[in-house]
């Protein structure tokens, strides 16, 4: 049986280490250690040169930039990011874009590829691991708390929250949770927890999902956000490191062992998610999938979106590349440059098209007499002239020739393009070549 482990009166009513808002902020005292690893493989297409964390959103960001974003505007100045697949395109947007961290300030923004100096065969082997391998780093920045976060979702959250909820209940760890529907649970890891929101069971993707106490039809999934003392947390991974049976994995082993033998408190994303006047609901997504991807990025069209971009409370940090204003040209029957419920970023030029509740993203041209709608355009796309593209999502640099359509005939686009269930086509540039 595993031995339990040792916490300063463990059962006790927990006392508070510092007294909350009568000191420095306690992300001030935090590492962020963001895990952007990940393929994101039901993505197709649109990771095949890119990792998940780096895939465009918005107009100007990248997935990533709303993790980071939210470690900075909560007060959090100590930054790694561990890379591993396909990492080039993550790793120049972060030199780009968050390059503005100085060490005299007692800052620091490492980015941390997989760089064997555990072992000189041995890539990261999960997401425990890929913070162990780095174990001499996150000593050296003396961080006191550490706030592991999932590189990869659209969300605004204020992270101080949760580090004072692991400070007052003098937890082990403190996982993020997301309060959803019962019977859309079978997907997530699922926490079973008391009325105290202590942890009592963890169950990862249950086919019947406990429900939470008091509400029969929704559970508590988990983030992948997790709070953890620093000297703990790196005696756990060493712990793990030695167990031969362990996959080095957050949520298969570390967990799942805390669960059991520590203090797990369950910390609900309605107490620190970020809303401005104009967010009625939190906001939360996992864009993971091409239609999910889609639906994200349309969804900002909207007259008052759910994600507001606009907040400048909580602004969205990103590579701000320099770029002329975008451009809207010719005024004649059947070829005015117009958008209508659609954002165009810098550099992009409407050239006698139509547009209709679309994203361009930077330095994409459309072409005369094209109509696009319902359309997530990444950068430096050229649509030629006379296309029609509808729900679709065109990979970065792509070339549409003059005249294609597209998202009319289903039948037709499966044979062309990678088309998902819901009718969404991705294109790509290899796509387009192979049209002849």
């Amino acid at each position: 049986m595993p031995t339990r482990i040792r916490t300063s009166d463990a059962d006790a009513t927990p006392s508070i280490n510092r007294a909350v808002g009568a000191s420095a902020p306690l992300s001030r005292s935090a590492m962020a250690y963001v895990l952007a690893g990940g393929r994101g493989s039901r993505l197709m297409e649109l990771t095949d040169r890119r990792a998940k964390p780096a895939v465009y959103f918005g107009g100007k960001s990248r997935i990533i930039d709303f993790a980071l974003s939210n470690a900075l505007n909560s007060g959090i100045r100590r930054i790694g990011v561990a890379t591993q697949y396909k990492a080039h395109s993550l790793i120049r947007h972060l030199q780009r874009g968050w390059n503005f961290f100085r060490q005299e300030r007692n800052e620091s923004f490492d980015i941390l590829p997989a760089s064997q100096r555990i072992s000189e065969d041995q890539w990261y082997a999960g997401t425990a691991d890929a913070v162990y391998q780095n174990i001499d780093i996150i000593d050296g920045a003396g961080a006191e708390y550490m706030v592991i976060l999932a590189g990869d979702h659209v969300y605004k959250m204020d992270y101080e929250h949760m580090l004072q909820q692991h400070v007052n209940t003098n937890a082990d760890v403190t996982i993020g949770c997301l309060e959803v529907p019962r019977r859309e649970a079978s997907g997530f890891g699922v926490m079973h927890v008391d009325a105290k929101d202590r942890i009592i069971d963890f169950l990862e993707k249950p086919k019947d999902p406990p429900a939470m106490p008091g509400k029969p039809d929704v559970a508590l999934a988990s983030m992948g956000i997790y709070v953890f003392k620093t000297r703990f947390l790196l005696d756990e991974l060493t712990r793990d490191a030695s167990d031969p049976t362990s996959s080095r994995d957050f949520g298969k082993d570390i967990i799942p062992y805390l669960v059991k033998n520590g203090r797990a408190f369950a910390h609900h994303f309605s107490r620190s998610c970020v809303r401005s006047s104009k967010e009625a609901a939190s906001y939360w997504r996992d864009v993971g999938t091409i239609d999910a991807y889609w639906q994200a990025n349309i969804d900002l069209t909207d007259i008052v979106p759910d994600l507001d971009l606009y907040d400048k409370d909580w602004p969205i940090w990103t590579y701000g590349e320099i770029t002329p204003p975008a451009k809207f040209v010719h005024d004649e029957d059947g070829r005015r440059g117009m958008a209508l419920s659609s954002l165009v970023s810098g550099g992009c030029i409407v050239s006698g098209a139509t547009l209709k509740r679309t994203l361009l993203c930077t330095g994409a041209r459309i072409n005369s007499f094209s109509k696009i709608e319902e359309a997530v355009i990444l950068p430096y796309v050229e649509v030629g002239r006379s296309a029609r593209l509808t729900r679709v999502v065109v990979d970065r640099g792509v070339h549409v020739p003059d005249g294609l359509v597209v998202g009319e005939d289903p039948i037709e686009d499966a044979k062309r393009f990678r088309r998902t269930e819901s009718g969404i086509c991705l294109i790509t540039q290899s796509m387009i070549d192979r049209l002849g």
